[in-house]
């Protein structure tokens, strides 16, 4: 999606949510968006913290909160109490693999878990709206 186009759908969600459009907020809307990875507010914090931008963690956990609420971003969780946030936003839908023993978080597509999930969900009368998989395990290289 074009940069300007997302910079004014968020511009549009905090008015309507009452809050100003800044500086600050801009730079994490950004700072999610230009990395593919699946990242803690920490490192988020420390990548802004590294290119000069002065933005609080209060900040940083607020936005967060915003861009999941409004699609731009998707918040994971698995289980260490940690909380993972990617970027929704020119994101084909995957699926999540991660080991336990590091942390790694591997993307994935399996055209078979797609079919089997509408098998399950048509056997059962059901119309599928959204869903999440995350297949917990050891990788390679912690084995």
């Amino acid at each position: 999606m074009e940069s300007q186009k997302v910079l004014s759908q968020f511009k549009n969600i905090l008015r309507r949510e009452g809050l100003k459009y800044t500086p600050q907020r801009v730079a994490v809307l950004e700072e999610i968006l230009k990395d593919k990875g699946h990242r803690e507010c920490e490192d988020i914090y420390l990548a802004l913290r590294q290119k000069g931008s002065h933005v609080s963690r209060a900040t940083i956990y607020r936005t967060m909160d915003i861009l999941v609420k409004n699609d731009f971003a998707r918040k994971m969780e698995i289980g260490d109490g940690r909380a993972r946030y990617e970027s929704k936003v020119d994101s084909p839908h995957h699926d999540h693999i991660v080991c336990t023993s590091c942390g790694k978080i591997m993307e994935f597509v399996d055209p078979d878990v797609e079919d089997l999930q509408n098998k399950i969900a048509k056997r059962y009368h059901f119309k599928l709206q959204r869903h999440i998989h995350h297949l917990f395990g050891i990788c390679k290289e912690c084995q």
